[in-house]
């Protein structure tokens, strides 16, 4: 965690600018923090103002509008360099940090007017490799369940639950942790997440989702929680809203007791999971699962329009020349 304290103002007034205008998630905030830092520690290098070249050593508080403004677009670009060469960030991490670097001086340029000229404007976007999501089986997803269910612990039905909501609803990692009680509608079956840039929407809960609910709910304390987590659905052993790390251990362990592997799987897949079993088997529409999972773009919920290798070969066989 990068404290205030630490930061140039002209950093501190883009990352509220962030928050009160743009509208960003604390989460996102924070990264834009963490890239920023990171790109004025490297600008102080790459400037030859200080002798250190660990990154972590290097301070920015004193970063100033000057040498802000010596920034070019091929400062810019070694920065991107180093992070491929020297940090070896995929192409992901790479487009991420040049989107907040984009936005970052835009807003420098556009609404503080501190710099005449936008050295970001013709920022390219390195071309990201397209990848198959990974994700469970249909005879794996229902082992995985039948292995959380039958465990012996005593928080069984919260982490069945879990699974369940991951599984059926694609969820993010950070919309299951954010959910409160008060989000779920029993009486519609479905409940509300906030999404990425706080953007909410509906989640429709099948019978296996309320099921898993109403019985979690019935073991859920009811004492002794704390008072910032008395609305929060999950919890965990400290009576505590439930954290992404706590969640990611569950997931994990039952994974291993289904016997599957967890270099390959993780709480994300579970959702690329979900996805990818409604498409195949739900016959779902493309734009129903886009608005289901909170895809801005239509191209990212594309990559689940894959279809697997026996469905392939199913397809040929079936053709009505293939007996021919």
């Amino acid at each position: 965690m990068i404290a205030r304290e630490d930061n140039p103002e002209f950093l501190n007034s883009f990352l509220d600018y962030s928050i009160t205008i743009l509208n960003k998630s604390p989460n996102s905030v924070k990264e834009y923090n963490y890239d920023l830092a990171m790109f004025l520690k490297y600008m102080k290098i790459h400037f030859g103002m200080v002798e250190e070249q660990e990154l972590e050593n290097i301070v920015i508080n004193d970063f100033d509008i000057n040498t802000l403004k010596r920034i070019t677009l091929e400062d810019i670009h070694a920065f991107v360099s180093y992070l491929a060469i020297n940090n070896k960030s995929k192409a992901a991490t790479r487009a991420r940090k040049i989107s907040t670097i984009r936005i970052f001086f835009k807003y420098l340029s556009t609404k503080e007017k501190i710099l005449d000229v936008n050295p970001a404007q013709n920022l390219e976007t390195p071309k990201k490799e397209k990848r198959m999501p990974k994700y469970l089986t249909l005879e794996d997803s229902e082992k995985l369940l039948d292995v959380t269910i039958n465990d012996e612990n005593r928080n069984k039905e919260r982490d069945f639950a879990i699974i369940t909501l991951f599984l059926n609803c694609g969820l993010r990692l950070s919309e299951l942790i954010g959910i409160n009680i008060k989000d779920i509608h029993f009486d519609d079956c479905k409940m509300t997440v906030i999404g990425k840039g706080n953007k909410e929407r509906t989640i429709y809960l099948n019978k296996a989702c309320v099921n898993a609910l109403n019985s979690y709910l019935e073991v859920r304390p009811k004492e002794g929680i704390d008072y910032k987590s008395k609305d929060a659905l999950f919890l965990s052993e400290r009576k505590e809203r439930i954290s992404r790390r706590t969640v990611q251990h569950i997931v994990e362990k039952e994974l291993k007791q289904a016997g599957l592997d967890t270099t390959k799987y993780s709480a994300h897949k579970l959702r690329h999971t979900a996805a990818t079993l409604m498409y195949q088997y739900g016959e779902v529409d493309i734009r129903a699962l886009q608005e289901l999972l909170g895809h801005a773009s239509i191209s990212t919920t594309e990559i689940y329009t894959h279809v697997a290798n026996n469905q392939v070969r199913d397809a040929v066989e079936r053709n009505p020349l293939a007996n021919k």
